[in-house]
């Protein structure tokens, strides 16, 4: 694989830079790992590695993780082992739909269900949208006043939330539907003329 640095306008400075973690058995697959702590697969490991190239040439103010092995382990080896775990930046609760697919859920509500609608209330209850906002927001809040002593913060986290805290930072709750995000992949946030904006989005390795 090639790898490209990141290049972020200075315009849009400073940046809250993104990376998901690497590849997992269950990402693989499609299945919702929410809490279960899957490891990196041998493809997510090259993944965390890219990811730290194509951020090697930034000085971070502060660098923050999800507790989860695989976030953590993908800081490690993209160059980060000094990121603090944050207990906000867990991925989203699944409740009963953990490890299960997209078409598997369907099956069981008779819908055309999609995360962003929702998950279970029942016996085994998970977070609602509202309640990853909730956390998006706190986990903000945080890592703010980092931002503005014009310093970048470097996030290691998960594809549902990470899309959850861009669209908190845009302003615009139902935004995550739309920002796909690959595993190992980077992504930036940032400010133009004071308007929260994405500077980058997505960036990952070439094969």
């Amino acid at each position: 694989m090639e790898y490209s640095p990141l290049a972020l306008t200075a315009s849009t400075k400073p940046h809250l830079v993104l990376v998901r973690h690497g590849e997992t058995e269950w990402s693989s697959t499609g299945r919702h790992t929410g809490l279960t702590d899957i490891p990196l697969t041998p493809l997510g490991e090259e993944q965390a590695r890219g990811a730290g190239s194509i951020i090697a040439d930034y000085d971070f103010g502060l660098v923050v993780s999800s507790p989860l092995s695989r976030a953590l382990h993908t800081a490690a080896l993209a160059g980060h082992p000094e990121a603090t775990p944050m207990p906000e930046l867990v991925e989203w609760d699944y409740g009963g739909f953990e490890g299960l697919t997209t078409p598997e859920i369907r099956e069981r509500t008779g819908d055309e269900w999609v995360v962003w609608q929702g998950v279970p209330s029942g016996e085994t209850p998970g977070e609602d949208l509202d309640a990853v906002h909730a956390r998006a927001r706190k986990a903000l809040d945080a890592l703010l006043p980092t931002l503005e002593a014009g310093r970048d913060v470097l996030v290691f986290s998960h594809s549902h939330f990470l899309r959850v805290l861009a669209s908190v930072w845009l302003g615009t709750p139902d935004a995550g539907s739309r920002l796909f995000l690959g595993t190992g992949s980077v992504s930036a946030l940032g400010r133009e003329h004071g308007t929260p904006v994405v500077a980058a989005w997505n960036i990952a390795p070439r094969a």
